[in-house]
């Protein structure tokens, strides 16, 4: 069982010379919670994929219209956001309790720097429940029995369980599959699982090594993967419309601003819902 962190142990764990996926994804959305190594590393993304900094706000737009839907369509209170990364605007609580102000939700992370912003800026609203803690996908159990988790989510009562941007940090050796399916089976009839992935499906002319060398020094490698790779994800659940489609393709918003994408005009993500039975 992951243990929480107290809140002046986090900064001492911090290593700054590594870059870590939360903090490059803060920098790109220009944020301030990143360091030196953090920033060069994403702007070795930014040099392969000119489009990168539009991309994860594209990324950034779909979560947001998908969180929407599971709260105003889906009728879903609680979320388990598992791989949450750094506070920005429009995190997870605050769409949700602007619709239902006493939804929960619980954020989890392996970085410590999280830990540390998360639990200063993700205040919930006053009859809503919002908690952060530390463990990684890669242990579901560390994460579903944590006290936290337990006292904060009714595994009674259909559950959205959100990895956005996440799984393409898990190697296949790791096998995320078998992680996914752990909460999938969690969780009861009804629950949601959202989930958006990195492709190169839409920029055959880059390889994958050369798409993931800004991570090879970081906290964790980058592994895009095809449609039919993400698919798997889902396996047993049933698709929402349109199903796993291009994250800028997912139910778009008229009255919300599309950047355009230099580079092709994509975003390399994939993105999806899925109900369970």
């Amino acid at each position: 069982m992951s243990e929480l962190i107290e809140p002046n142990a986090a900064p001492s764990r911090i290593n700054p010379t590594i870059p870590h996926p939360a903090r490059i994804y803060d920098y790109l959305l220009d944020g301030k919670d990143n360091f030196a190594a953090d920033r060069e590393a994403a702007e070795q993304l930014v040099a392969i994929s000119p489009g990168t900094r539009e991309g994860v706000r594209a990324h950034r737009a779909f979560l947001r219209r998908a969180v929407r839907h599971l709260v105003g369509e889906a009728g879903i209170g609680q979320f388990l956001d598992i791989g949450a990364g750094l506070p920005t605007q429009g995190n997870i609580h605050e769409i949700a309790q602007e619709m239902i102000p006493d939804a929960s939700v619980v954020y989890v992370d392996n970085d410590p720097i999280v830990l540390t912003h998360g639990r200063a800026l993700l205040t919930s609203s006053p009859t809503g429940v919002t908690r952060v803690i530390e463990a990684d996908l890669r242990r579901p159990q560390d994460i579903l029995t944590h006290p936290d988790v337990l006292s904060v989510l009714d595994f009674s009562r259909p559950i959205a369980v959100i990895m956005a941007g996440v799984l393409h940090f898990i190697p296949d050796a790791e096998d995320p599959y078998s992680s996914v399916e752990q909460f999938k089976g969690a969780v009861p009839s009804g629950s949601h699982l959202l989930l958006s992935h990195i492709t190169l499906d839409f920029a055959p002319q880059v390889s994958s090594d050369e798409f993931s060398k800004p991570y090879d020094n970081s906290a964790a490698p980058m592994i895009p993967r095809t449609r039919a790779d993400v698919l798997r994800f889902f396996d047993g659940w049933r698709l929402i419309s349109p199903g796993v489609v291009e994250v800028v393709d997912w139910r778009p918003d008229e009255d919300e601003y599309q950047e355009p994408i230099p580079g092709g005009g994509h975003a390399w993500a994939y993105g999806g819902i899925a109900v369970k039975p």
